[in-house]
């Protein structure tokens, strides 16, 4: 895998969340958020005439709360639900999720380590504390949704989600990608898990560029080592796609 290239001024720009603009952590509310990457993807944004978002698992709120106070185009849930530029949001109806959910809160009581975390449209079993449960965790939600064929069992890194089927971020970039700002740009899409793997399936066929953070198998032709180096590249296209502006300030017409 190479570097990703230069961010160009027509770019349409998706970033995942955890794992990619933050660290992981231990739990969902655990993260630390720089405090200069709020202003550096507001920057972004504009110079990018708007066409940045977040393409997340997490619910559109949550990141609204961390990302304040931005609020940016972004796919939550893995694109149950969708806010455009305009601000317009879209969700999908929740699921019957409550055998899931009773299913979940069952083995977190019975198994030291594991965290439920109840969403709109879906329910998330995390083991990341707990990462010799992994097969107990997904045979249980297996069975499930077994037989569900409007749920589906995705599986992240730490983390199974129940979700409704059919849904993912390729989905949601997709959908971005027909709309202003977005439409007619370039798209560059971020990731770190198995869950930003139908991104990339839409943005690189497209001529877009999809961008592996971490290690690990992926689809995608560039990588980023780590959030860190996520943050270094961002700062650097910034800084490249305001200097035309910065270049010409005080000179003659």
């Amino acid at each position: 895998m190479q570097t990703p290239p230069r961010l160009t001024p027509d770019a349409a720009l998706f970033l995942d969340f955890d794992g990619t603009l933050v660290a992981i952590a231990e739990t969902p509310e655990a993260i630390d958020v720089p405090s200069a990457l709020v202003p550096l993807l507001s920057d972004l944004s504009d110079l990018l005439d708007g066409a940045l978002a977040v393409v997340s698992g997490r619910q559109i709120d949550v990141l609204d709360r961390f990302l304040a106070p931005l609020r940016l185009p972004a796919a939550g849930e893995h694109g149950v639900q969708r806010r455009d530029a305009e601000g317009l949001m879209q969700e999908q109806r929740a699921p019957d999720l409550q055998a899931v959910l009773d299913v979940a809160n069952e083995l977190a009581r019975v198994y030291e380590g594991l965290l439920v975390e109840r969403k709109h449209a879906a329910i998330a079993l995390h083991y990341r504390l707990a990462p010799q449960l992994e097969a107990v965790c997904r045979d249980a939600l297996m069975r499930t949704v077994d037989g569900q064929p409007q749920l589906e069992l995705m599986h992240g890194k730490f983390v199974f989600e129940v979700k409704p089927s059919g849904v993912n971020k390729g989905v949601a970039i997709d959908a971005f990608l027909r709309e202003a700002p977005f439409a007619g740009r370039t798209p560059f899409f971020a990731g770190d898990d198995t869950t930003d793997e139908s991104g990339f399936a839409i943005v690189q066929p497209r001529g877009g560029v999809a961008i592996k953070v971490g290690s690990g198998p992926s689809q995608a032709l560039h990588r980023l080592d780590s959030p860190l180096a996520v943050f270094e590249w961002l700062v650097q296209a910034r800084d490249l796609l305001a200097a035309p502006a910065s270049d010409t300030q005080g000179k003659p017409a």
